[in-house]
């Protein structure tokens, strides 16, 4: 069945990086579009960044451009998600989601399968 794993959180201070990485298994994940999704305590889950798989267009949420950048390996089915210039306001949990679809979407309702989340947790 389709499973997805993310890795790669922890502690950073402000300005620091860290890569997240999703382990994709179950499907063909150049099929798929992957994404990037977020939620903080108390907040509603928000979309950060999303890959599409047919001709690899790129989405990225006004508070991620410049800092983060999403990649793709089709060979090894994993999308990373490199963050840099950390933020405290990027703490969350970060999962991510696969569509039945190559095209990405905003809206977490069109997302079918999510991953079990990964905590970034930005402070001094």
């Amino acid at each position: 069945q389709v499973q997805l794993v993310e890795s790669g959180g922890g502690l950073v201070q402000p300005g620091g990086s860290l890569r997240l990485s999703c382990a994709a298994s179950g499907f063909t994940s150049d099929y798929y579009a992957i994404g990037w999704f977020r939620q903080a305590p108390g907040k509603e889950r928000e979309g950060v960044s999303c890959i599409s798989a047919s001709d690899g267009i790129i989405y990225y949420t006004d508070s991620a451009k410049g800092r983060f950048t999403i990649s793709r390996d089709n060979v090894k089915n994993t999308v990373s998600l490199q963050m840099n210039s950390l933020k405290p306001e990027d703490t969350a949990v970060y999962y991510c989601a696969t569509r039945r679809s190559y095209h990405c979407s905003g809206s977490r309702w069109e997302y079918d399968y999510w991953g079990q989340g990964t905590q970034v947790t930005v402070s001094s």
